[in-house]
């Protein structure tokens, strides 16, 4: 294991070259591009044996990628943004064939107003797709996610294409050390992927993803919905055998200083740093404050979250996502898994919003969350309303 400057863009190519993917289907777009760039270089050096293929636009590449897969081979792909919205009408299909596809997410915020810069609306408008998502904090983690989810996906217990979502430019553009594998170790990981699945095959041709009738269509989506229920328990043995091997262990979240913690603090991607660095600095002054950092958010870990959550009198979620008509989509998923925890009297939580569209989650705005929910406390009241922090109130 040798270790390298990276930014995230070029940690989640070098994973895909890990991974030995055989087939890389993309279409540019901001700030997704280098990664696909990475990868034509090393297949134009003959670095990396795969088959690249331009396209006119992002639907057009995950369709190829279907059909590549459908054919049995390791594909890639990776977009962001309105390339993701584009995506949209074939996601499911993805899913719905069973195909474990691996596709990055730079996160960018949707338009309108136009973007360029990050926050989690496009890939959370794909969450009930049926893809897995992971939402990485720093690009080892995107690396090493980018390798188990290969192993995840093509589990013939899972067969479910995975997201590895990174913040755009905080993420993606930002260089730091990254341990990589070499590539012996990973294929001792990883072995050749080998269809578990329907694989087209000229000689006997078929139909894929026909017209379906009611009276079979729930059942096909149930078994989607069976294969996500076994997630953990398949990536918790993955994991495990990751960690014997490459020393690092992703369980679906983490959490600090959570045990006797009177508020919890609930983030998930590079804003996690941050809280993290502000956690414990409160922590040193006798706050009783902690972090629980999601990893996972497809299927969603409620049962296990709520266990770490309980004990807290509020817990504050911080979402990069406007929600806009509701609360902020990981506040109500944490509503929802402690709603039906069986708790006779759950925590309160409180909905914030920040780091829309590229603005800085900074040190302040943790802080600022973290003191808004502690006075609250005094005076439990769970509004249905999401708080936005770092407004600029005189232009609003």
């Amino acid at each position: 294991m040798i270790r390298k400057a990276m930014d995230g863009n070029m940690a989640a190519a070098e994973g895909a070259r890990l991974a030995r993917v055989q087939v890389v289907a993309a279409y540019p777009i901001t700030p997704q591009t280098p990664i696909v760039e990475h990868l034509a270089s090393l297949i134009a050096k003959g670095r990396l044996a795969a088959r690249y293929i331009n396209v006119e636009s992002e639907h057009s590449a995950l369709c190829a990628v279907i059909g590549a897969s459908l054919v049995g081979a390791r594909v890639f792909t990776a977009t962001a943004s309105a390339g993701l919205a584009l995506m949209h009408e074939v996601t499911g299909v993805a899913a719905g064939c069973r195909l474990p596809i691996v596709m990055p997410i730079v996160n960018r915020a949707l338009p309108s107003p136009w973007s360029l810069w990050c926050d989690h609306s496009d890939s959370m408008g794909e969450r009930d797709q049926g893809w897995i998502q992971f939402y990485a904090e720093n690009s080892q983690e995107v690396l090493d996610l980018v390798i188990l989810a290969y192993r995840l996906a093509e589990d013939k217990r899972i067969l479910l294409p995975v997201n590895i979502c990174l913040d755009g430019f905080f993420l993606s553009h930002t260089t730091e050390a990254v341990l990589v594998p070499e590539q012996g170790e990973v294929d001792a990981f990883l072995p050749p992927y080998c269809g578990q699945n329907l694989i087209l095959d000229p000689q006997e041709p078929l139909a894929v993803n026909v017209l379906t009738g009611p009276e079979i269509f729930t059942e096909i989506k149930y078994q989607q919905k069976q294969a996500m229920d076994r997630v953990f328990p398949v990536m918790e043995e993955i994991g495990l055998e990751f960690a014997r091997r490459f020393g690092r262990f992703y369980p679906p979240f983490s959490a600090e200083f959570c045990e006797d913690a009177e508020v919890i603090l609930v983030t998930m991607g590079t804003m996690s740093g941050v809280a993290r660095y502000v956690v414990k600095g409160l922590r040193e002054q006798g706050k009783r404050v902690g972090l629980l950092k999601l990893r996972v958010f497809r299927p969603f870990p409620g049962k296990e979250i709520s266990r770490v959550l309980r004990k807290a009198k509020a817990v504050a979620v911080i979402d990069r996502s406007a929600g806009l008509g509701s609360l902020g989509p990981l506040s109500l998923e944490i509503k929802g898994a402690l709603y039906t925890s069986g708790l006779d009297e759950a925590p309160m939580v409180r909905s914030y919003i920040a780091g829309l569209g590229g603005r800085d989650i900074t040190e302040e705005t943790i802080g600022q969350v973290i003191e808004d929910t502690f006075g609250t406390l005094g005076n439990p009241r769970d509004e249905y309303a999401s708080k936005w922090i770092d407004l600029r109130k005189e232009e609003c």
